[in-house]
């Protein structure tokens, strides 16, 4: 496990019974950097919206326990926010529920010189995501080859 992964999984960890008993989703933990910096980041959800005394309430409780655990060698901003409109699909209940729905995919590599693909959402499985397009026809995709899969939003 590297120490990226070792980092998700002990916030995850803290962060999964305060879920639970404010009947919270946690939707993601990552660990990543951005130029330059590196950023700690829970994206949490509930029915009927987050608010922000939601995510002043878990960003305390969750800064408290990082700061008296000091575990993370790495200079870090935490965040703690809604996954937001365009939120990703990373986990078998964010696939299930978004069956369906339109996706927008990003793959790292291009097929046919397109990177980006669009359409609802139409099987999946843990090797392969399968959307289908307007017209009817689908398009299957290694997970493998996948960079991004989240929910579309339209303005």
């Amino acid at each position: 496990m590297s120490k990226r992964d070792g980092y998700e999984s002990k916030v995850e960890a803290f962060l999964l019974p305060i879920m639970e008993e404010n009947n919270f989703e946690l939707v993601d933990v990552e660990y990543v950097k951005e130029a330059g910096m590196w950023y700690l980041r829970a994206y949490i959800d509930k029915e009927g919206g987050f608010t922000v005394d939601d995510c002043e309430m878990v960003s305390r409780r969750l800064s408290d326990w990082l700061d008296e655990k000091d575990f993370i060698d790495d200079s870090y901003i935490l965040e703690v926010s809604s996954p937001g409109l365009g939120r990703p699909l990373k986990k078998e209940k964010d696939f299930k529920r978004s069956m369906g729905e339109q996706v927008d995919i990003k793959l790292y590599r291009a097929i046919d010189k397109q990177k980006d693909f669009s359409g609802a959402l139409y099987a999946y499985d843990e090797k392969t995501v399968t959307i289908q397009y307007e017209d009817g026809s689908t398009s299957t995709f290694d997970r493998k080859d996948i960079a991004l899969i989240r929910l579309a939003f339209d303005f």
